[in-house]
């Protein structure tokens, strides 16, 4: 989560908070490209622009916090947050990531070890596919839950394939 971070405050330093005029539904369809780059480059084993997975998982965790910030907050027509916001904001859904994980890791006795890259890249699309369904439902659910568990859990998915690809 530290790297993400990092790169989550360069971005921030270069463009501002720009994303804030990015509407959750916006949000979804960044993360749906990076997940697809992932699979893709799964599948074909190459990458023609250079870049690998592992930037791709950070920023599938960064964008899963944008859409946080943005579903708690709304989306605005200008930047109308300063860095230090998005930085509060930031470790702020960071940390609620971090506490769900581990609580789902004492459940689920932290099955994600066993798991290929590839496992949590699927997992991923399922989410997005699921939020986009919630999505189209104004963001409402019967009895599922809604768009920002969605959010946490491909954030999650993330982490657990940055931790894999570190461990080589």
């Amino acid at each position: 989560m530290s790297k993400c971070r990092q790169v989550f405050a360069s971005k921030l330093y270069d463009y501002g908070a720009s994303w804030r005029i990015l509407r959750p539904a916006s949000v979804t369809d960044q993360i749906l490209i990076k997940a697809k780059r992932i699979r893709s480059l799964e599948v074909k084993g190459v990458s023609m622009v250079g870049e690998g997975i592992y930037p791709e998982f950070q920023a599938i965790v960064n964008y899963g916090i944008i859409g946080l910030i943005q579903l708690a907050n709304g989306y605005a027509d200008t930047v109308d947050m300063t860095a230090d916001e998005a930085m509060n904001q930031y470790d702020n859904y960071a940390q609620q990531a971090l506490d769900l994980m581990i609580k789902k890791n004492h459940d689920y006795d932290e099955a994600w070890r066993s798991m290929r890259v590839s496992s949590y890249t699927d997992l991923i699309l399922q989410k997005i596919n699921r939020t986009k369904e919630i999505e189209g439902h104004d963001g409402k659910t019967l009895v599922s839950e809604g768009i920002d568990a969605n959010y946490l859990d491909m954030i999650n998915y993330s982490v657990f394939g940055l931790i894999k690809l570190d461990e080589g």
